[in-house]
């Protein structure tokens, strides 16, 4: 069994690690012949190259690096994870049981890049992951097999993608063998009740402060507030949707508000990041907050050093 992975971030890792363990030749050699991953990109002050954990994870082990789909091997089996671009059939055509795709939603419900992201900011109990056979449409494929798994009211996105992923990896390599096979019926999605989100960028952890300053109190602010890595999504900006948005955004790319330190609407506000929130009988408490540029502080210890601050 030959078997190409496609993936970037450092969460499909446990993917990885146990096709890797599990699928050897004779030789004893990994059946993981090559991965696919996005290039090397300059970070930092220094913009020095940084590999993606799945590229340096590989080139510890010896193992072949692509940084372009159409440089794909042939192989028998395709997996992908998190890879971040759509599979041209091309591609799909090299591999004689085609790709596999590990999508932590409960397809046809949050296609796209966001999918744990929005699960949590939609104040859902439970989420899933779905394997499917890729086409060329996104998170279109028929399913080979779903889960489903309690979100807890702590869970942030890090918390939960951890636990999606690690089971994933056990789920995925048990149903290899059968699914070569043709010992799993195939089920097509239900393409009319798809759902889609979207890329989430720096500027959508944004949170009102008119939003902030009513759930701070326990109440809901007026309107609806659009939730913009979800397409046509919006709920009642309220104290229990704000802090599930502030735990689905964490570690990144964080959620922040507007604070002004004098009082003064003269002055230009500062952002406020929220790192840490819960609720205590319907009020949104605030546990850590980071003003640009400073340390991490508590909320109380925010508030005695700016005593005169206010959310603008």
């Amino acid at each position: 069994m030959k078997i190409v992975f496609f993936g970037t971030p450092d969460f499909v890792l446990p993917i990885l690690d146990l096709l890797h363990k599990t699928f050897r030749d004779r030789s004893n050699e990994s059946g993981v012949v090559a991965v696919v991953t996005q290039k090397p990109k300059p970070t930092g002050r220094e913009q020095k190259l940084t590999y993606s954990p799945v590229d340096t994870w590989a080139y510890k082990r010896d193992i072949e690096v692509i940084h372009e789909l159409a440089s794909s091997p042939s192989a028998d089996l395709g997996i992908l994870a998190a890879y971040g671009e759509i599979i041209p059939q091309a591609v799909i055509d090299k591999f004689k049981f085609g790709i596999l795709n590990v999508h932590p939603s409960l397809l046809p419900k949050y296609r796209g890049a966001s999918p744990i992201q929005a699960a949590i900011a939609s104040g859902d109990t439970q989420t899933g992951v779905s394997i499917i056979r890729i086409d060329t449409q996104m998170d279109h494929g028929p399913i080979v097999s779903q889960f489903k798994e309690d979100i807890a009211g702590t869970d942030t996105l890090e918390t939960l993608r951890l636990k999606l992923f690690e089971r994933s990896a056990q789920v995925l390599v048990e149903l290899i063998a059968p699914f070569i096979q043709g010992k799993i019926n195939l089920r097509e999605q239900n393409h009319d009740e798809a759902t889609y989100t979207t890329l989430v960028k720096k500027e959508h952890g944004l949170i009102p402060s008119k939003y902030i300053k009513k759930a701070l109190l326990g109440k809901e602010a007026a309107g609806s507030w659009v939730i913009p890595f979800i397409k046509d999504y919006s709920l009642t900006p309220a104290p229990r949707s704000i802090e599930a948005f502030i735990r689905a955004l964490t570690p990144w790319p964080g959620v922040w508000t507007q604070v002004n330190l004098a009082g003064d609407k003269k002055q230009p506000p500062r952002r406020l990041k929220i790192l840490k929130a819960h609720l205590d009988e319907g009020r949104l408490i605030f546990d850590e907050v980071q003003l640009e540029g400073k340390n991490l502080v508590s909320w109380e210890e925010f508030q005695r050093g700016y005593p005169t601050a206010k959310l603008e």
